[in-house]
């Protein structure tokens, strides 16, 4: 533990806040700020020796700068904000910062209009959105009769205004059937990329690489990749990759898989059945004897994915001995493959814009489905928070803090692996025990712990994002155990232990809400989705009265007797 103690110290990021302050559209809770961090004995006496050496006022222009933004475009994001609470996405008081509350706020107004989901509105996205506000604001007769008419009411605006401009005499909208002699699920994309572009249907499907064909889950079926950067960089690009979507054939119809890519070709792409993967294009792909399936296992494939029809690697220079011999039995050795979270929650928000929003405790249809929904929101928070924290940091580049972070999660290793087995209170003691043998203070472990959450989500590391988060949970901020519940409910980064969920669900609903504190509503969802997730088919809240049962006794009781409410 000593040892642990001295590692976790010459780790640590320390960071110090201040009072709190209210909370804005921004969704801003950094107040203070970081004061700078502590990697090694050497960056400490640096830090001392400034300390020293420096006045109060040189220090605070160091570590409190501000960034700057135009006014033009602070009044730019106020609007934005004005406009998403106009139409009830309620971010708060417009203050021109596009923080977390402002994120969500557009991510659900990205799910509502069937746009891709990302949290930061592209050109187009904006200008719809402010535009329809400006016609609610000026009124007039045409407005009134569009709202009173519309079944969506106010927010009608909104998809009369995304008609007119990208719809109307523009695209046409998909009503079933094909075209191009596409199968239905690929020509229902086509449609819903051409109506975002501004372009006909049959004019897209004529661009050279738009649509590509090949057989490549190798079922002797023909599967499609369409290609998004035939366009030209706006709606569907993030830089220099745009949005790929590939339909997969299975014996259903078909399956679609969207990737992010620049110059994508089918032999960019591996799919096994129904579900594609991006191979890693800097590692060949070793060629085998004819009729081997050596020549099918592309070399960027990890080794967790090894099937029956995919022996393990051998060197190059023995590939044709190998072939030549007795064909290796299948090994099922191979660990589970380990799931992305990234990868996730871009498909629950696939789900989330086909449904036209985000699911609510009233319409809970689909309890899985919900519970994602809030995951992908709390990490889309988690991320902002942290990241907000970590530029704050001095002398340290993105990458070093990165480092930092790994090391961290690597010392949390146990307490991780504890929560896929044990019960909340017997996990939160071996946290507590691990915090107390640290030698950091809790402000220190408060600010690590949250600058590598960020990190942990943002790089796709679950021990580094789980560990941090036991921790935060064992420092008394229970609101941040509603992560550990949903990844025990997924299975992502522990063992899928939805029963043991249910005491981190319980915890967080009870505490101070840290993730989208603007919507309190997301308790009573949670709950109702975690215990229909456990045997309840109908969940009732937990009643408040003292002594009440809480709804862990109340799926353990479901599961005891076989009832069901």
């Amino acid at each position: 533990m000593k040892h642990k103690a001295l590692v976790i110290s010459a780790l640590s990021l320390a960071v110090t806040f201040g009072p709190v302050g209210p909370v804005a559209a921004g969704g801003s809770d950094i107040v203070g700020g970081v004061i700078g961090g502590i990697i090694g004995g050497a960056i400490v006496n640096e830090a001392n020796r400034n300390r020293r050496t420096t006045t109060p006022r040189t220090v605070t222009k160091r570590y409190y700068k501000k960034p700057t933004m135009s006014s033009a475009q602070r009044e730019q994001n106020r609007e934005v904000q004005t406009s998403l609470n106009h139409f009830g996405w309620n971010v708060g008081t417009p203050d021109g910062v596009l923080g977390r509350n402002s994120r969500s706020g557009v991510s659900q107004y990205q799910a509502f209009m069937k746009f891709p989901i990302t949290g930061t509105l592209g050109e187009m996205e904006r200008t719809i959105l402010t535009t329809a506000y400006q016609k609610a604001r000026l009124g007039g007769s045409a407005v009134a009769q569009t709202v009173s008419g519309h079944p969506q009411g106010m927010r009608g605006l909104l998809i009369e205004t995304r008609e007119q401009m990208l719809g109307g005499g523009g695209a046409q909208t998909y009503a079933g059937g094909t075209i191009g002699g596409l199968p239905p699920e690929v020509s229902e994309a086509v449609f819903e990329i051409a109506r975002n572009s501004n372009v006909q249907p049959d004019q897209l499907i004529a661009r050279a690489g738009f649509v590509q064909l090949a057989d490549m889950n190798a079922d002797g079926r023909t599967d499609y990749l369409l290609d998004t950067s035939v366009l030209g960089q706006g709606f569907w690009c993030n830089g220099d990759n745009c949005v790929v979507r590939i339909f997969a054939s299975t014996p259903q119809g078909y399956e679609r898989n969207d990737f992010q890519a620049v110059g994508a070709t089918p032999a960019m792409f591996t799919c096994r059945q129904a579900i594609c993967q991006k191979l890693d294009q800097t590692a060949p792909v070793m060629a085998g004897a004819p009729g081997s399936n050596l020549s099918t296992q592309p070399q960027g494939l990890p080794d967790t994915v090894m099937t029956s029809t995919m022996q393990p690697q051998v060197p190059a220079f023995a590939a044709q001995v190998a072939t030549a011999a007795t064909p290796a039995m299948p090994s099922f050795a191979a660990a589970a493959p380990t799931v992305s979270l990234a990868s996730y929650c871009a498909k629950v928000g696939l789900v989330t814009s086909s449904n036209g929003g985000f699911m609510t405790e009233a319409a809970l249809s689909d309890a899985d489905q919900a519970l994602g929904e809030q995951f992908c929101l709390a990490r889309g928070y988690a991320i902002d928070s942290g990241e907000a924290m970590a530029a704050k940091i001095s002398g340290f580049t993105p990458d070093q803090v990165t480092a930092q972070c790994r090391d961290f999660g690597a010392l949390l290793k146990s307490e991780v692996a504890s929560a896929g087995i044990s019960p909340r209170e017997v996990v939160i003691d071996k946290v507590k025990a691990f915090v107390a043998g640290s030698g950091m203070s809790p402000a220190q472990l408060t600010g690590t712990s949250k600058i590598c959450l960020s990190v942990g989500y943002r790089t796709d590391d679950m021990g580094v994002a789980m560990g941090s988060a036991l921790v935060l949970s064992a420092l008394g901020q229970d609101g941040y155990g509603e992560l550990i519940g949903h990844h025990l409910v997924r299975g992502i980064g522990t063992q899928e232990r939805r029963d043991l969920a249910l005491g981190w669900y319980e915890k967080s609903a009870a505490a101070t809400p840290v993730f989208a504190p603007a919507q309190p509503e997301r308790n009573g969802l949670i709950r109702k989705a975690a215990l229909m997730i456990n045997g309840h088919t109908q969940a009732a809240p937990v009643p408040a009265a003292s002594g009440a049962p809480s709804f862990v006794d109340m799926a353990a009781d479901l599961v005891t007797t076989g009832a069901t409410q």
